[in-house]
């Protein structure tokens, strides 16, 4: 394997679900093919939600840690993927001009209300998208 793997960067606004997920997904399905990390706008820690409902999925992400956006890893990447529209709209200018950009849009798990159940039923349900969008990802062979 070559030492030039592709680096994606999963961004969102919190650095705590849906980015993390996708992180996850890429690094558990993507068989070492890819250099992956993700950030946030803020970092606001690794929800515990996310961590369960990736464990129930065979993911591991606990030792992930919720990191604010690098510059030097933005300018780097390869691909620059947004998992919200805040994100989307607030992300750093890129300087690199071979970067691609895209926008994955998924509902931010965390604002999910109702019983502990139906929270968790909205945690599985961005889980599915998000590893169903990364397999597309990888069937492109991008």
């Amino acid at each position: 394997m070559s030492d030039n793997k592709k680096l994606v960067y999963f961004l969102c606004t919190g650095n705590s679900c849906r980015s993390q997920m996708a992180d996850g997904w890429l690094k558990a399905l993507g068989n070492d093919r890819y250099e992956v990390k993700s950030a946030g706008l803020e970092a606001h820690g690794l929800n515990p939600r996310a961590v369960q409902v990736m464990k129930e999925a065979g993911v591991d992400i606990s030792g992930h840690t919720s990191d604010v956006i690098d510059p030097e890893i933005l300018n780097r990447a390869d691909y620059v993927i947004t998992l919200c529209g805040h994100a989307d709209e607030h992300c750093p200018v890129i300087s690199n001009k071979n970067v691609v950009k895209w926008h994955w849009g998924f509902d931010d798990p965390a604002k999910a209300t109702g019983t502990e159940e139906e929270i968790m039923s909205q945690f599985r349900a961005v889980r599915d998208a998000i590893k169903s969008r990364v397999e597309k990802f990888l069937a492109e062979g991008c």
